[in-house]
């Protein structure tokens, strides 16, 4: 025989799993509702990025100019591989290797980024916040698989390229070449990419004409790790 008080908590228990899945399909399809449409930046390059759009709505003066893979120099999307996400033509959106070393500079002291892939990074810049949720991440994930989904490597590193944040303001390869340098993208050299990409961990804090030694330290490593990573130039030369 069933108490009285196991049929009522087997009524609220019912009640309760029934709330969590309609609360559950609320929230989906509200996320679904704003999903972007991954596969359309396959061929559209995209006007301005979420993360644009915040800087705009701070006050903050955007420069950003949109250049094709062409017109920038390979040296800048080497310098960018090496600091950010060396396994980017072996992996399909994550990389464990990444988080390892994230985990062994946090315990070194000298943590300057995360274990985000380049294509993680795409997809936070171009539509999501920057907030540190579980509910972000998990929509991070799930749009940097739709990116390997739809789009080819190098049409990822492009549009990487063209919305990564290089300093305050500064969005974009062909930006940061004007703003820092005084020429294109296509012409940097070698030292002026690594500077470029010593910054992309931190923008705000890190850029050309910064001379504080963390800094500095970070540009020559990246300089070293470039030297090392000449593997990289035979994808980098076929995409």
């Amino acid at each position: 025989m069933v108490s009285q008080a196991g049929l009522r908590f087997g009524t609220i228990g019912r009640r309760g799993a029934l709330a969590v899945l309609l609360a559950t399909g609320v929230v989906g399809t509200r996320l679904w509702l704003r999903w972007p449409d991954v596969a359309a930046v396959a061929v559209t390059d995209p006007v301005q990025s979420a993360l644009m759009a915040r800087a705009a709505a701070e006050g903050v003066v955007v420069r950003h100019s949109w250049v094709h893979l062409d017109e920038i120099t390979p040296q800048l999307a080497l310098a960018v591989l090496v600091a950010e996400d060396i396994e980017f033509f072996q992996h399909r959106g994550f990389s464990f290797a990444e988080i390892r070393v994230a985990m062994a500079e946090a315990r070194d002291g000298t943590r300057v980024r995360g274990a985000s892939t380049i294509t993680q990074q795409l997809a936070k810049n171009l539509w999501l916040s920057s907030d540190r949720t579980v509910v972000r991440k998990v929509q991070e994930a799930v749009l940097a698989a739709d990116l390997e989904r739809f789009l080819a490597k190098r049409r990822i590193l492009e549009l990487y390229l063209n919305v990564a944040q290089f300093g305050p303001g500064v969005f974009g390869a062909e930006a940061a070449a004007q703003r820092f340098f005084g020429k294109p993208a296509l012409f940097l050299t070698e030292d002026e990419s690594a500077q470029l990409a010593a910054g992309l961990s931190r923008p705000s804090l890190w850029h050309p004409g910064v001379s504080t030694p963390d800094y500095a330290d970070r540009v020559q490593l990246i300089r070293r790790r470039m030297t090392n990573a000449e593997f990289l130039w035979r994808h980098l030369l076929n995409i």
